[in-house]
């Protein structure tokens, strides 16, 4: 048995003891028929995993996180899985940004009260993405993301169909006529086709998949690769070994999720025409790192910047043609002289040579930097008498009219008066 002075691992503290202690951490574990030299001082992997029935986005985490493990043990490590809360945007009321710190507790706890010397990120929908990173980032041990993937491309009688951006244009068709009730229904089941899998727009969940992958924080491809392909299987698994050696060279959080990583993650998001929910939670997750970042910051970095990614709600396509284009690797190289290209990523190598050589295979879906989809679309900040302290906007999805507009202010006092 490896004694706590052997190693300085975090894990050891609770299975390295010879005495009486050791002897129950070390027992308890073995009713699940562990052998005894899985606590010989290896790593022990958390696989912080928010799969639920309930978060359908989620649905298929219980099988990612079994190659996750697959990986862990192929490179030595020992993966113990454990469940936090999950934040379904599809189910719960009013919103699942009312308990995203609630979730990011429960992520930091669970991995500050249990032998754990890495970390493995499942997360997918919207909030699950920022929850873990920020409670995972308090801890700031050798972390690794991978998301859940976007579904495969809504369908409905030769049509595409997007998730969300589908729902709110064929309702109102409903409500002008234009459209039958009984079609309506059937759409449903059209445009949510794959088990598990995130919204295939370019919402927050994309948005956030892009915005760990533009940090450094997971594999390259993590992003846009589709939920139901196999290629993210592969992608767990290599990232269940990586864990493994960036506990070995104490790869921790706060050494990849610097300013610069930040700043690339604005500039991914200008180019990507990402949500504005992405401004929240990448200004949570920076103090959580202890970055200093603001919205200033957003404006300064990102707004000028152009949209390269032609997808809904901005453009036309949805999030499997993106992957099949490049992914946010071809946008990054696209984008490279606004990059901060020397910073670390999980997988050990900068994003400058993670990127160099990122092909693309369509230009009506990526375009170049030279000849954007649209330019100046990143997030925009603005000021004044309504919102002094600042509002944000997206570009890139508003129609042209909308940039400048006059009228009536409608004001109410609470949200029952709303």
């Amino acid at each position: 048995m490896t004694s706590p002075k052997d190693t300085k691992r975090r894990s050891q503290s609770w299975f390295g003891h010879e005495g009486k202690s050791g002897f129950l951490y070390r027992s308890w574990l073995k009713n699940q028929g562990y052998p005894s030299d899985l606590f010989d001082g290896r790593p022990v992997i958390g696989i912080c995993n928010t799969w639920s029935e309930l978060t359908p986005c989620n649905g298929h985490f219980r099988e990612l996180a079994e190659y996750v493990k697959r990986g862990v043990y192929e490179a030595g490590g020992f993966p113990l899985e454990f469940p936090v809360m999950s934040l379904g945007e599809t189910q719960m009321r009013p919103t699942a940004m009312l308990f995203r710190n609630l979730a990011s507790m429960d992520v930091e706890e669970s991995i500050r009260a249990n032998p754990i010397d890495g970390v493995v990120l499942l997360m997918g929908c919207d909030k699950t993405t920022p929850s873990l990173m920020m409670g995972a980032a308090s801890c700031d041990l050798p972390t690794i993301g991978v998301s859940g993937g976007p579904m495969l491309t809504g369908r409905w009688r030769g049509q595409k169909i997007g998730s969300g951006t589908g729902v709110w244009k064929m309702s109102e068709m409903v409500r002008a006529g234009e459209m039958e009730q009984e079609d309506f229904v059937e759409a449903e089941s059209c445009m949510h086709r794959s088990k598990g899998g995130t919204c295939m727009t370019m919402g927050t969940a994309s948005t956030m998949a892009n915005m760990v992958e533009a940090l450094g924080m997971s594999l390259p491809e993590n992003a846009a690769i589709p939920a139901v392909d196999s290629r993210r299987y592969r992608l767990a698994q290599l990232s269940g070994r990586r864990i493994v050696q960036m506990v070995h060279e104490d790869m921790r959080m706060s050494k990849i999720m610097t300013r610069n990583a930040f700043e690339n993650a604005i500039v991914a998001n200008a180019a990507i025409g990402g949500s504005t929910n992405a401004v929240i939670h990448l200004l949570a997750m920076a103090g959580r790192i202890g970055v200093e970042l603001n919205l200033k910051d957003w404006d300064d970095l990102g707004s000028k910047l152009p949209c390269l990614v032609n997808l809904q709600p901005s453009g036309e396509h949805l999030m499997e043609d993106y992957y099949y284009a490049g992914g946010l690797p071809a946008v990054l190289r696209e984008m490279a002289p606004h990059l901060h290209l020397d910073a670390l990523t999980v997988n050990g190598k900068t994003l400058g040579e993670n990127v160099a050589s990122a092909p693309c295979w369509n230009r009506d879906v990526i375009t170049t930097a030279s000849e954007p989809f649209k330019p100046d679309a990143g997030i925009a900040v603005l000021r004044g008498n309504l919102a002094p302290d600042g509002a944000v906007i997206k570009p890139s999805a508003a129609s042209t009219h909308l940039l400048q507009h006059r009228g009536r202010a409608v004001v109410f006092e609470n949200i029952e008066d709303l």
